[in-house]
Formats: C-alpha cells, sequence, structure tokens
C-alpha cells in the first residue's frame, strides 16, 4: 500500500476523530481498561460490532491525555493492506505526529498476521490498545500469538444499568421500597426489553442502524472471511436462531431442517456466528463432556434489538427476551453458566458453577400467575437444590416479588429489573 493513501487516510481519520462527540456514558468496562493502563500489555476490547468499541477507545484517549497513533481498519481503502504494510504505516504516523509510543487501533482483526507487528513493537517498549469484532480475539490461540503479552477487556451492548445512565435515570436501592418509583423502574425495564441496549440504534431509533450490523456479520465477518459458498443456509439459520432464542436445539434437528448433508455444516456456521458475538450456546451442565457435547444446547443472543427488530415474533417471546436478558447479565459478570436437567427430566433454565461444583440455581419465568407455571418452575428449582444440596435458590419474573421457605430451602422470587441493579 503506498505511503500517500496511507497519510490520507490518517490525516482524514484524525480530523473525525477531533470532531466526534464527547462519549455519551462511562461504560462499565471504562474502569477495567484503565487499570491496566500501566501496564505494558496490549490492551485488547472485543465485542459485536457497533457496540461502542470506539467510543471506549476514545474515553480512554482522552483520560489518559497522551500524545498517540490512531487508525481505524474498518476503512474500506484498507481492504489491500497487509501485515507487510505495517512499517510503512508506522513511517506515515512518525511523519505525521512524530515520534509517539501509544498506538490505538479500531477494528484490527481485519488485517490478517497483525499481531507480528504488535509483538515486535511491543518488544521495543510501546504501548498498544486494539479493538475487533471477532472473539478469535479472546481465544487461546490469540493469546498463544501474543505469549502472556496481552490483557483483553470484552465489551457488551449496554447493561440495564447504563441503559438508565444513556437516559439519565438516577437510582438506589431504596427505589424498590416505594411503589412509584419502582413503577418507573419497571416502565424503563419493559423500555429496555424492547430496544435492547446497542447504543446507536438507541441514539437514533432507526431500524436501519441495526439491519446494517446484522447484515454485515452475516456477509463481511462470515460469508467474505470464511468463504462460505451456502450463504442462503447461513441467512436461514441466523433466522431461526433469532426467532427462537432461550430455547434447546441439537446440530442433526437442525441439519434436518437445512436440508444440509453434514452436522459439521451446521457446527460450523453456529462458531462463526459466535465468533461474530451475535450468538452465545449454552450446555447442558454434565461432569461428563462426552454428554455435554452430545446433549441438546441453548441458543442466546448478543442483545434484544435484534430479536424484537429481525426475528419471526410469536406469543412466547417476551419470556424468552427475559431470559435472554438474564443470560447476558450473567455473561457480563462471567459466570460460568449452563443449563440442568434433573435426574427426573426437569429443567432449570441456569446453573452456575465456581470451580468444579455448581453454586447457584436460578429459574426465569415471565410471570408466576397461573398456579401450573408456578408448580413447574418451583418444582424443578426445589428438585435441583436437592440434587446439589443447596439451601438457596432464585426465581426471576418481569415483576413478583415474593420468598417461599420450604423444607429448610429459600427461594427468592425477584424481578429482573431488581435483580440486575442489584448485580
Amino acid at each position: 500500500m503506498n505511503t500517500e493513501t496511507l497519510k490520507e487516510i490518517i490525516l482524514e481519520q484524525t480530523e473525525e476523530l477531533q470532531q466526534m462527540d464527547s462519549p455519551l456514558i462511562e461504560r462499565e468496562q471504562f474502569s477495567s481498561v484503565l487499570k491496566n493502563a500501566p501496564l505494558p500489555h496490549v490492551v485488547t476490547i472485543a465485542g459485536i460490532r457497533r457496540c461502542g468499541k470506539s467510543t471506549l477507545l476514545l474515553q480512554t484517549m482522552k483520560r489518559l491525555q497522551a500524545n498517540s497513533y490512531y487508525c481505524n481498519f474498518e476503512d474500506e481503502r484498507f481492504v489491500d493492506f497487509t501485515v507487510n504494510d505495517f512499517n510503512t504505516l508506522y513511517e506515515v504516523f512518525v511523519q505525521l505526529h512524530g515520534e509517539q509510543n501509544i498506538f490505538f487501533f479500531d477494528e484490527i482483526q481485519n488485517i490478517p498476521g497483525w499481531e507480528r507487528f504488535v509483538r515486535r513493537m511491543y518488544n521495543n517498549g510501546h504501548k498498544f490498545y486494539v479493538t475487533g469484532s471477532n472473539a478469535a480475539l479472546l481465544s487461546k490461540e490469540f493469546s498463544t500469538k501474543l505469549t502472556g503479552r496481552h490483557v483483553t477487556v470484552p465489551l457488551y451492548p449496554f447493561s440495564f444499568n447504563e441503559f438508565l445512565d444513556f437516559h439519565k435515570q438516577k437510582w438506589s436501592k431504596k427505589d424498590f421500597q416505594y411503589t412509584k418509583r419502582r413503577a418507573i423502574l419497571l416502565g424503563l425495564f419493559e423500555k429496555y426489553m424492547e430496544e435492547g441496549g446497542m447504543p446507536e440504534y438507541l441514539k437514533y431509533h432507526n431500524t436501519n442502524v441495526l439491519t446494517e450490523v446484522y447484515n454485515d456479520i452475516l456477509y463481511r465477518d462470515i460469508v467474505a472471511r470464511y468463504e462460505i459458498k451456502e450463504v442462503k443456509v447461513l441467512r436461514e439459520l441466523a433466522l431461526y436462531l433469532l426467532s427462537n432464542v432461550a430455547t434447546q436445539f441439537s446440530y442433526n434437528a437442525l441439519k434436518k431442517m437445512l436440508q444440509l448433508g453434514s452436522m459439521n455444516t451446521v457446527k460450523s456456521y453456529i462458531e462463526y456466528l459466535e465468533n461474530s458475538f451475535l450468538f452465545s450456546t449454552v450446555n447442558q451442565f454434565d461432569y461428563s463432556l462426552k454428554k455435554q457435547q452430545f446433549a441438546p444446547k441453548k441458543i442466546y443472543c448478543i442483545d434484544t434489538s435484534f430479536i424484537n427488530t429481525i426475528a419471526f415474533k410469536h406469543s412466547e417471546n417476551e419470556g424468552h427476551i427475559l431470559e435472554n436478558i438474564v443470560y447476558m447479565a450473567l455473561r457480563r459478570n462471567k459466570e460460568d453458566i449452563f443449563y440442568y436437567r434433573t435426574e427426573k427430566g426437569k429443567e432449570v433454565d441456569f446453573l452456575i458453577r465456581k470451580g468444579t461444583k455448581p453454586t447457584l440455581l436460578i429459574q426465569v419465568a415471565l410471570n408466576l400467575a397461573s398456579a401450573k407455571t408456578k408448580e413447574r418452575e418451583l418444582s424443578a428449582l426445589i428438585e435441583a437444590m436437592d440434587e446439589w444440596k443447596m439451601k438457596t435458590g432464585y426465581i426471576l419474573t418481569k415483576n413478583t416479588t415474593d420468598t417461599i421457605k420450604q423444607n429448610g430451602k429459600t427461594i427468592y422470587i425477584l424481578p429482573v429489573y431488581q435483580w440486575l441493579l442489584s448485580l
């Protein structure tokens, strides 16, 4: 790639950076990024497209107030840029901005082999902050390439707490005691269930923002990167998963539905969708890894906005969206997450493991108004608690608060919004 083109790009991007609006809110992960600023390690910020990685990078640059280099590799003019061009890029940086020690690289995964340049410059004493929209940045393979030289900060769409910050809503735990404040928080939570936490969509309320992200993931991050031939199959699979979040699936059933000859294709496509951060799969808990592998899995989406905007809606959607929100909160909290099936075949939505031992069981239900629903949720939870000798468990609902004590066990029934704000 020639020097003049690189100069043009860097000058334009520097000007755009200076004109960017101040970040809307301070992200919860901002403190994690700053905590790693004194370390020499490469700081990688990984998450789905348009979830705020560039904004977090900008927040970091402003807070550190350090002279640095910035480049966004999402620019289409980098299409022919290779790892061999990094030296030329570095020369352009020095010519334009003098000798600096810190690099900020956006969407770095677009350049294969980039870690070789980063490793060399790291060894020469330079500091890097990089972002990317591919889970390879979180993988063991990536860790091997940088051999302990990096720390990773995963970034997600807004949590409910950040959603409240975005809407300039202050709250405290005392609010749970007052009817009016509870009603306001529930109303905002219902809005969060509908709108999700993608920052740009919340700012403009234009569904084209979500559609563009979704299509970029399918066509740029998956079809182009992995040279997919069965594009129609990939689209059908993604739409099916989006329309069936919080439900179980098996690779074999999906293979039959999509009329494919091999389960490996289905596995690969789901892996690609997970690598793009659009979906996550959850295993059934079992100490046997073989049984985990062959048992049905559950699927969750990174943000409810995609479900409400792109998926086929059906009557059970609201309950599944509630469960999806709980899953994402557990994931943000870095929990080791499974679902559980009791010895009698009853299902518990979430089993959390600490180390090797299960420590928490959670059921999610839209409401417990039906005696049949309440009995189903309670019986599965109590049965699982008996099997794991647990004294406490949770049922999270849209808007029910209660405590049930039974046979030496305590089950807390809480609205999801209260549980989220208590994490």
